[in-house]
């Protein structure tokens, strides 16, 4: 067995590497040290009608708004078979009356209630069959 420095188990750098001493941590000082400079500049160009750089500053002071869940009264959609609520979703969507991301939201509820439905007839079936096989001698 060829012998080395270091004993088993035990490593050569227990400190381990300095934090900061990697790429990642040496461009986080360079920004740090420069971060005013960089920010007065973007501010500057915003200020000379650079809208990349008003965009930025604008982003980081008013964060784009997130859409609201609204509330949908239409009857068509709470009656009749599954096929028949999604169209109805996109019938309200071509007659203007349903924002398009809304009823896409609603169609795919309707998906998921027919996995649910089917899941639920799927163990009613079992438990018919189960129910049947008990009572056979």
């Amino acid at each position: 067995m060829k012998k080395t420095q270091f004993k088993k188990g035990q490593s050569g750098n227990p400190g381990g590497r300095p934090k900061g001493s990697g790429i990642a941590g040496r461009l986080r000082k360079a920004i740090n040290q420069e971060a005013d400079n960089v920010l007065q500049a973007v501010v500057d160009a915003a200020k000379g009608g650079d809208i990349q750089a008003a965009k930025i500053l604008l982003d980081r002071i008013c964060p784009s708004l997130k859409p609201e869940a609204q509330q949908v009264d239409l009857p068509e959609l709470s009656a009749g078979s599954l096929t028949e609520r999604a169209t109805a979703a996109l019938d309200a969507v071509a007659s203007g009356d349903l924002a398009p991301d809304t009823a896409a939201q609603l169609i795919s509820s309707v998906g998921t209630l027919a996995r649910v439905v089917e899941i639920d007839e799927l163990q009613q079936r079992l438990e018919h069959l189960e129910r049947t096989l008990e009572s056979k001698p």
